[in-house]
């Protein structure tokens, strides 16, 4: 209950639970729990605060503070249920593969009126991709992106197709040339869904499995969280399922470039020059920044086919973090009516981002004496955004074109985000696309 609503429910509680939430000074501050016992010493009833009601996703606490057992909501009028039951299932979430999960948890009845199937669909993608991001480096490489991806497909009945080996050097070589040193082979998984006369939209995720930095070798305190940078695949992958499961209006197409960013005598080097699928020559400043490099063979790739939208999400940035911190994911377009509505959508989502301009001018500091351009500035300054920019030279022939700078991990516990791995702008851009192409 909000904090106005108390009295109100204060009069509606017997005497003896009235007495309990008082002996234990209970008030709707948002978080507080009480649990009120029957006669039998048994759970009878709980209540909950949720403050002034500003956080719609405080409701993902409750699975963390509740004991085992089966409960229900209380209609109350400023209570949204469906952002409440999404938030305990979010909340819900545990990491389990390595260590035996809890034997009991605290389940939740559907709320009536709520679509739960919609609600569960999302839920499920959300673990998915967090699962996804959890797994360390040495449990997930290239081929099990590929797999949740064929997996994907085949549940759906979607087309896929992977390209590896000679035809990826040849067709797809800033990938290949960032992937060629490990000894899992890098890739790049092509997904297609739908009616082929409905609007095209696509996905691009950046699938870096662990990111040394290679030769420009991150320190070791720069690596503790490189299984992360594949989040961008991740996400992805969260959000084609919500738009696959939900059956959208749209052609579907989902493209991650699969790699991982290793050190051998193979690896691509600091002053290296490639040709990229576009035609573009790319010096390489460093070779950590390898995301943007595979990022550019696969937007060339899906600026070919004409989308309508093309949506790409990336764990690239560390400058990004520092403007906007964790929580925060940053976004460029230089559509101005989309961007008013990735915002929008992050806001009813609860996943929210923050727009940052793709000034033009600083395009200049991407210039190469050797090549068409750098893969980075050499500079300290607007990381972000000259990483966008370098982006936006890839598909120059999609006008809606977004792009996602991630962090992909939630630093600690926060309602609804448990502290680990996560799918930042997946469920903003289902709520985007439902709204634009729902399901007929």
């Amino acid at each position: 209950m909000r904090g106005e609503e108390w009295s109100t429910v204060e009069a509606e509680l017997s005497p003896r639970h009235r007495a309990f939430a008082e002996a234990t000074d209970f008030l709707p501050r948002a978080g507080r729990v009480a649990l009120l016992p029957a006669e039998d010493g048994r759970i009878d009833r709980v209540l909950f605060g949720l403050g002034d009601g500003s956080d719609p996703f405080l409701a993902g606490k409750l699975p963390s503070l509740l004991p085992p057992g089966t409960y229900r909501l209380e209609p109350r009028p400023s209570l949204d249920r469906s952002a409440a039951a999404l938030a305990w299932l979010l909340g819900s979430y545990r990491f389990s593969r390595y260590r035996k999960p809890a034997s009991k948890e605290p389940l939740l009845v559907a709320p009536e009126g709520i679509d739960a199937t919609e609600i569960g669909r999302i839920a499920e993608a959300v673990a998915l991709g967090r699962d996804l991001v959890n797994t360390p480096a040495n449990d997930l490489g290239p081929d099990e992106i590929e797999a949740a991806a064929r997996s994907l497909a085949d549940r759906h009945g979607a087309a896929i197709t992977v390209t590896q080996g000679a035809a990826l050097a040849r067709d797809f070589p800033l990938v290949h040339a960032v992937g060629a040193a490990s000894p899992r082979a890098p890739r790049l998984i092509d997904l297609t869904w739908g009616d082929a006369g409905a609007p095209k939209v696509t996905l691009v995720g950046k699938g870096v499995v662990f990111d040394t930095g290679g030769l420009d070798i991150k320190p070791s305190s720069g690596m503790l969280l490189m299984k992360k940078d594949m989040g961008g695949s991740a996400a992805a992958l969260a959000a084609a399922s919500m738009i696959l499961g939900a059956g959208l209006n749209l052609r579907l197409r989902l493209i991650i470039p699969a790699v991982e960013n290793a050190i051998a005598g193979n690896a691509f080097r600091p002053g290296d020059v490639f040709r990229s699928r576009a035609g573009l020559t790319v010096e390489i400043g460093n070779t950590d920044a390898e995301g943007r490099l595979i990022l550019a063979d696969a937007l060339a790739l899906a600026d070919e086919d004409k989308p309508d939208l093309l949506i790409d999400f990336a764990t690239l940035t560390g400058a990004a973090r520092v403007a906007l911190g964790p929580d925060l994911p940053a976004f460029f377009t230089e559509d101005d009516d989309l961007a008013l509505a990735v915002t929008d959508a992050g806001t009813k989502a609860v996943d929210p981002v923050w727009r940052l301009p793709l000034h033009k001018p600083y395009a200049s500091l991407l210039d190469s004496k050797v090549a068409d351009l750098n893969n980075v500035s050499g500079g300290p300054f607007a990381g972000a955004i000259t990483a966008a920019l370098f982006l936006r030279r890839f598909a120059p022939g999609t006008r809606s074109h977004v792009h996602f700078d991630l962090y992909g991990w939630n630093p600690s516990t926060k309602p609804g985000r448990p502290e680990g791995g996560e799918v930042q702008t997946a469920r903003l851009v289902y709520a985007l696309l439902k709204e634009r192409y729902p399901a007929q």
